[in-house]
């Protein structure tokens, strides 16, 4: 037994000695040769710490502990490297192998998580690698239902990979195909410069072929070129051709359906118009004025505006009226008034005005005899009758300056009665007048009469 402990301790002696001839050569003795030549450059001085590079005792003390600091960070640094780790790689893809002309593969995952697990020199040396793709060979199954196991090639064999899914109950179908129509949905239109408007798209195919399993064809309901405005450079009025437009397939409740469709994209030969129409501004009194007073003239620099919008929003506008609040007002007024945009219509040539209202004094009223009373909205199928001859005319009482009046005629008045809303019977409906000259006001001497609908 001594002999034993004897040669295990002459070991552990030889090995003591082998480590410090080694530090001894590598690191001892290369410090020291730099401390003496420093010595050297600084002979003649006499500080405390020229005198202890000079002791040889400390210089050796000092390098074996530099030595021995270096040893223990190399030491720690090595068994850190030789410590396990794991280290995840996500979202890798996965490649299937089969036949893609013939079947369609239900249930395979898209993209798997790869966990790395080994020494951390060996985990990072595997990092380092190009990421290879996790593949699955199908080309030897047919339709029906599986449970395949998914493959990652180890380029670090002493690294384990370990996959998340690692297998995948997977279903495949025979390949059907169909024939649809083609149409589009125009995306990001409302990014168009408001003055203009797509007035036709005309795709490069009509019909496609979407393939897919048998029931994913029947959840289809349509294919879609989403033609994307976004993707226009600097749209004009005039054509543009958009390439390589992507197609879509939808359900019935506009859920995208995974199918393979072909061709997979168009081009669309894309119709830019600016329809206009240029109107007049219409400024409207609203409101009573000062007692005794009215208006004499109401002037602009600004008595039209360009109106853009779809066509058919454009023939039901012949006025854009503005309003100006004349309540109280017993002096002349320049007003800064906001021309609003009517429904139908994007945009406008100008959006703001000046308008001068002169004000004059009110003259004796004027009195029209005679103004046969119009009927509006009166229902289909039916026609109405005056009660009397005294309820198909009425007197307009007009108002206004004397220069206003003077060129009032009785053309220029209208009486009417809104039947909107009334059926079969005797009704009583007020009457209400207008006028074409604004600067005036307007009122029946009888405010209400009596009518009979009948049906025709």
């Amino acid at each position: 037994m001594k002999k034993i402990i004897n040669k295990i301790g002459l070991g552990i002696l030889s090995a003591f000695k082998a480590i410090y001839r080694f530090i001894d050569k590598i690191i001892i003795t290369p410090l020291a040769k730099i401390f003496v030549r420093y010595m050297d450059s600084k002979k003649g001085t006499n500080g405390l710490f020229d005198r202890l590079l000079n002791n040889k005792q400390f210089l050796i003390v000092f390098s074996l502990a530099i030595a021995l600091l270096v040893f223990f960070l190399i030491d720690r640094e090595t068994i850190t490297l030789l410590d396990n780790s794991a280290e995840v790689l996500y979202g890798q893809k996965v490649t299937a192998i089969y036949n893609e002309e013939a079947y369609v593969v239900d249930g395979l995952p898209e993209t798997v998580d790869i966990t790395l697990i080994g020494r951390k020199s060996d985990v990072y040396l595997a990092k380092q690698y190009p990421t290879q793709e996790v593949s699955v060979d199908l080309s030897d199954l047919g339709p029906g239902s599986h449970t395949v196991q998914l493959k990652y090639s180890q380029d670090v064999a002493s690294v384990d990979y370990k996959l998340d899914p690692s297998t995948a109950s997977i279903v495949i179908y025979e390949k059907q195909s169909k024939q649809m129509t083609l149409s589009y949905d125009i995306l990001h239109e409302d990014s168009l410069n408001e003055k203009l408007q797509i007035t036709d798209v005309e795709l490069s195919s009509s019909e496609v072929v979407i393939k897919s399993a048998e029931y994913r064809l029947e959840q289809v309901a349509s294919i879609k070129a989403l033609v994307d405005v976004n993707n226009m450079k600097s749209p004009t009025a005039g054509e543009t051709v958009l390439e390589d437009v992507p197609l879509v397939a939808y359900d019935s409740d506009g859920n995208v359906v995974d199918v393979e469709i072909v061709p997979k994209k168009v081009d669309a030969t894309i119709t830019i118009e600016s329809p206009s129409k240029t109107v007049p501004i219409e400024y409207i009194p609203d409101g009573t004025l000062a007692f005794g007073k009215g208006i004499e003239s109401i002037r602009s620099d600004t008595n039209t505006v360009v109106i853009y919008g779809p066509q058919d929003a454009l023939e039901k506008i012949d006025s854009i009226p503005v309003k100006l609040d004349v309540k109280g007002l017993a002096v002349d007024k320049e007003f800064n008034v906001t021309i609003d945009r009517p429904k139908g219509i994007k945009t406008l040539s100008i959006s703001k005005a000046k308008v001068s209202v002169t004000v004059g004094d009110l003259a004796d009223s004027l009195t029209l005899d005679d103004i046969y009373i119009e009927t509006r909205n009166l229902a289909s199928g039916l026609k109405v009758q005056a009660s009397s001859k005294e309820d198909s005319q009425v007197s307009v009482v007009v108002s206004g300056t004397k220069s206003v009046l003077d060129n009032i005629e009785a053309s220029s008045v209208s009486a009417y009665i809104d039947l909107e809303g009334l059926g079969v019977g005797t009704h009583e409906v007020e009457v209400k007048v207008t006028g074409t000259d604004v600067r005036a006001t307007y009122e029946p001497k009888v405010t209400k009469v009596k009518v009979n609908i009948l049906e025709k």
